[in-house]
């Protein structure tokens, strides 16, 4: 089985972008594909700013990253663009670290204004660091996720159904296949 990677780029331990990440994480895992998580506000700052890779945690991050065959990148639009935080962990990748990969972004916002963050901020960057494929990613609304009362998220259906056909799509596209993705085999139907 193919292992992915979830990173979040978001700073805030309430983030939506983080709800929605674990939402997406949580139905792959129940679709019985290993989706690790890894949230960047949690790497040792000073050394994540500094580009210092010696730090163990920041060792193990990019080693998950090398590991993985298909990385899900998921941040809050600020600014325009996706988090200086994404940023400074991109930057500590080697140049060719999303080889032979494919990638999803997601990309969370207060206004439909911020849509093409996905395709004129984080793709070209994805793209940069080698991605084998950038699938089309997804922009949902903050105002569409919201936490449940004692865990979980709901996401507005519309929202939910476009989310989880583009997971497919990314499903679909990894090197090696690690679920059905057609039909009631679907990761979106397997995990409901």
């Amino acid at each position: 089985m193919s292992r992915l990677l979830a990173i979040s780029g978001s700073p805030s331990p309430t983030s939506r972008t983080t709800l929605l990440l674990d939402h997406v994480a949580r139905r792959l895992s129940r679709a019985g594909i290993d989706a690790r998580r890894l949230a960047v506000r949690d790497l040792p700052s000073a050394d994540l700013l500094a580009g210092r890779r010696e730090h163990p945690a920041l060792r193990e991050a990019l080693g998950d990253v090398e590991a993985a065959a298909g990385v899900i990148v998921a941040t809050p639009v600020y600014k325009a663009s996706y988090t200086g935080l994404l940023k400074a962990f991109l930057d500590l990748l080697p140049q060719d670290a999303l080889a032979g990969k494919t990638v999803l972004p997601l990309v969370t916002g207060g206004s439909l204004a911020h849509v093409l963050t996905i395709d004129y901020a984080l793709r070209p960057v994805l793209s940069a660091l080698g991605a084998r494929h950038v699938v089309a990613g997804r922009f949902l609304l903050d105002t569409s996720i919201e936490p449940r009362p004692g865990g979980g998220t709901r996401i507005e259906p519309e929202a939910e159904r476009q989310l989880f056909h583009a997971v497919e799509d990314f499903v679909a596209a990894l090197p090696v296949v690690t679920a059905p993705v057609t039909g009631s085999g679907s990761v979106l139907a397997a995990a409901s």
